[in-house]
């Protein structure tokens, strides 16, 4: 994969995840992406309230990783790289 088709990968993945930051933000917490591997797996970073919540592991999988798989089916998995999901 180049590193314009990732970028654009990257993009679209952002594009999701613009459908989930206001639901995040009322709460005090976001979300950003911190890196798409070459294995396509999505590294995400949890900010704010969301980095120690206690629900972040059921917003991962039940939000997050839904929606991105659903805007963006390459995407193979979606890892927190901090927090408790």
């Amino acid at each position: 994969m180049t590193a314009t088709q990732k970028d654009l990968l990257v993009q679209r993945v952002d594009k999701a995840l613009d459908g989930l930051r206001p639901h995040l933000e009322v709460d005090g917490g976001n979300i950003e992406i911190v890196e798409l591997t070459d294995d396509l797996v999505l590294k995400i970073k949890w900010l704010g309230n969301c980095e120690m919540c206690t629900m972040s592991t059921m917003t991962l999988k039940a939000g997050v990783e839904q929606a991105v798989m659903q805007h963006v089916p390459e995407i193979k998995a979606v890892e927190p790289v901090n927090g408790l999901g």
